[in-house]
């Protein structure tokens, strides 16, 4: 009945991007996209957003990629960075230093906990400020991908049928997504055997404002501390006996009896606005692009919940993709800029599962030798180890994504002396800047920013010219026929260019890419392997007027 239905469809103005699913991946690709003023639509299958907590930590890259569209603000605000962890096993409670760590490279040196129905409530609050609305009821039915473009067949809640045109599509669809079975990718791996409790709940007899986590040779259990929807969110793994075959109801005296089953603590659960029997699942695209058609955030990976990475994964995904999306469909890079998505971000996605996988194992498995670990091995090095800053500072740099380089990407180049921190592929680390240097000679910004990060967040690329070396006609030398695609500063204080690699006396060039990433390096003052490199990444200014598509703002009017 279906391509009887789709003939009478209704054909609707077309779009540049076609966003599916408004999840945290969705919202953030569509702030990213908007900040670049692309045309694309933002559309859910749902009638409302998620309400539940579902995802329950941000980390300090996710605030770093959310931060020039002014999210993260917003994110910080609303959450709680001072939580700290307490490990109940065997009758003792052991306190776990993980925040105080002191590292001065990011503004957000903290996990954020935050539920993700805020996340998404304040992603969406953005983009309504920007007048755009995620488009709800709307259900993706077919999908065709061709050479120049897509054509979508929406259904909406009322029933009537729709086409949409777009240039591109990207599936952030979740777990189950449409998009990728319309785009005939294969989701491989396999689901875990052990079933869960999931409950935002109200819960007596626990220290506020900590994590708790309850070990035991058999199973395990977390409350972690949201504020909203509810208190707190329980995660609790059921004996194998009691395992149900699917994820159906749950009453709050099943969770009680887990909870008093797990805890020698008298702790009384009530009020709760949320619970849920559920199974995890490790699996992946085996592709992350079809011609057209992207995928992002669940669609392309799934995992453990371990280490807080599934929706921080989603997001920075979206980070990636969405700079590159707006430039090829701007004019302002060649198409070919597309190819870098799957191949900088698929090897993130193999390493998140991974990652998870061992964590989750080593804190769910039966094993003998892993039960004894888990109770008895691991609480009494695991503080030992977080004893020490060094400690602390690895685990943090593990789990934030800070860490995260794509210095085997064709995006990374080096040129000559360049084999210093930060190296091409590498996050642009953000310190302090006085007012009187870090500003262009063109003066874009109102006020001298305060920070290495806020020097860079307008959208477009960045080149820092390190040292005093450079002639005074070196940033027309960089920008000619790029315009304000390119934003060159100038950066000479001793401080800001030693954490940078380069020397007292010495000069050197960064060009950092629109998602804060170090794209091309080089000591000296030779501008040719830069030149090299925006010819090859960068359309000039005169070919992108012939080629940029009807209604897309040239950057200028953007800022």
């Amino acid at each position: 009945m279906l391509p009887a239905v789709i003939d009478k469809a209704e054909n609707s103005p077309g779009v540049e991007v076609l966003v599916v699913g408004a999840g945290p991946t969705g919202l953030a690709l569509a702030v990213e996209l908007a900040r670049y003023g692309i045309r694309f639509r933002i559309i859910d299958q749902a009638l409302d957003r998620a309400h539940e907590s579902r995802a329950l930590a941000i980390q300090s890259r996710t605030l770093e990629v959310l931060t020039a569209s002014g999210v993260a603000a917003d994110l910080v605000e609303a959450g709680n960075r001072a939580v700290q962890v307490r490990m109940h096993v065997r009758h003792r409670v052991i306190p776990l230093l993980l925040f105080n760590i002191g590292v001065s490279d990011t503004a957000f040196p903290y996990l954020l906990f935050l539920s993700q129905a805020e996340t998404e409530r304040l992603l969406a609050a953005h983009l309504a400020l920007r007048a755009v609305a995620v488009e709800r009821g709307l259900e993706l039915l077919a999908l065709r991908l061709g050479g120049d473009g897509t054509v979508a067949t929406i259904r909406h809640d009322d029933g009537h049928i729709e086409t949409v045109h777009a240039s591109y599509v990207v599936g952030c669809d979740g777990a189950h997504s449409t998009v990728r079975q319309l785009a005939g990718i294969e989701f491989e791996g396999s689901a875990y055997p052990q079933a869960f409790v999931l409950a935002d709940l109200e819960a007596e007899g626990l220290e506020a404002g900590a994590v708790h986590t309850f070990l035991s040779d058999h199973s395990l259990l977390f409350f972690f501390p949201l504020g909203r929807p509810a208190t707190w969110r329980l995660i609790a793994m059921r004996a194998p006996a009691d395992a149900p075959s699917g994820e159906g109801e749950v009453t709050l005296a099943d969770v009680q009896a887990l909870v008093d089953a797990h805890s020698d603590l008298p702790i009384r659960l009530h009020d709760p606005v949320w619970m849920t029997n559920f199974h995890l699942q490790n699996r992946g695209a085996t592709q992350y692009r079809s011609g057209r058609a992207f995928l992002a955030g669940d669609a392309a990976h799934i995992h453990s919940p371990a280490g807080a990475q599934g929706m921080n994964t989603g997001i920075q995904d979206a980070a990636n993709l969405g700079w590159k999306l707006a430039l090829a469909v701007r004019g302002d890079a060649p198409a070919a800029i597309l190819d870098t998505y799957e191949a900088e971000r698929a090897p993130v996605g193999r390493a998140v599962r991974h990652f998870t996988d061992r964590a989750f194992l080593a804190v769910t498995s039966s094993s003998p030798v892993t039960r004894v670990f888990r109770t008895r091995v691991m609480p009494r090095i695991l503080p030992l180890a977080l004893s020490f800053r060094a400690g602390r500072r690895f685990a943090f740099r593990s789990l934030s994504e800070l860490g995260i380089t794509y210095r085997g990407s064709v995006l990374a180049s080096a040129g000559a002396g360049s084999r210093r921190a930060p190296r091409p592929g590498d996050r642009l680390p953000d310190m302090p800047l006085t007012r009187q240097q870090g500003t262009a000679r063109t003066r874009i910004h109102a006020l001298a920013p305060t920070s290495l990060h806020a020097l860079v967040a307008a959208p477009g690329w960045h080149l820092l010219l390190c040292g005093r070396g450079w002639t005074a006609y070196a940033d027309e030398d960089v920008t000619a026929g790029f315009g304000q695609l390119v934003r060159v500063h100038r950066l000479s204080q001793k401080q800001t260019l030693g954490r940078l690699g380069v020397g007292a006396r010495g000069t050197a060039l960064l060009l950092v890419r629109p998602d804060g990433r170090v794209a091309y390096r080089s000591g000296g003052v030779d501008l040719t392997g830069l030149h090299a490199y925006l010819d090859q990444w960068m359309v000039t200014a005169a070919s992108r007027e012939s080629s940029r598509p009807a209604g897309v703002v040239p950057f200028p009017n953007v800022w």
